[in-house]
């Protein structure tokens, strides 16, 4: 069975596919999604600051830094 999960609970060197977002996200929707971070999308976790925040994601050959909270309102799928 394949669990959706938020991307703050991927570990480092996990890859994934966006899913969709967690309901009452709505603030950091448009944003994410501005970002490229579409249904579909494909990413690799490159590392986690030592207090959780930001996480850095290969994205579409660039990377990327997130907040905690953005990275909680990513709903994922691990490959």
């Amino acid at each position: 069975m394949i669990m959706e999960k938020t991307l703050s609970e991927i570990a480092v060197g996990q890859a994934g596919t966006v899913v969709g977002f967690v309901k009452g996200s709505d603030t950091y929707r448009q944003k994410l999604l501005a970002m490229g971070l579409l249904k579909g999308t494909a990413f690799k976790v490159v590392r986690v600051a030592p207090m959780g925040d930001p996480v850095e994601i290969t994205v579409r050959d660039f990377s990327l830094s997130l907040r905690r909270d953005e990275a909680k309102a990513l709903l994922v799928r691990e490959v």
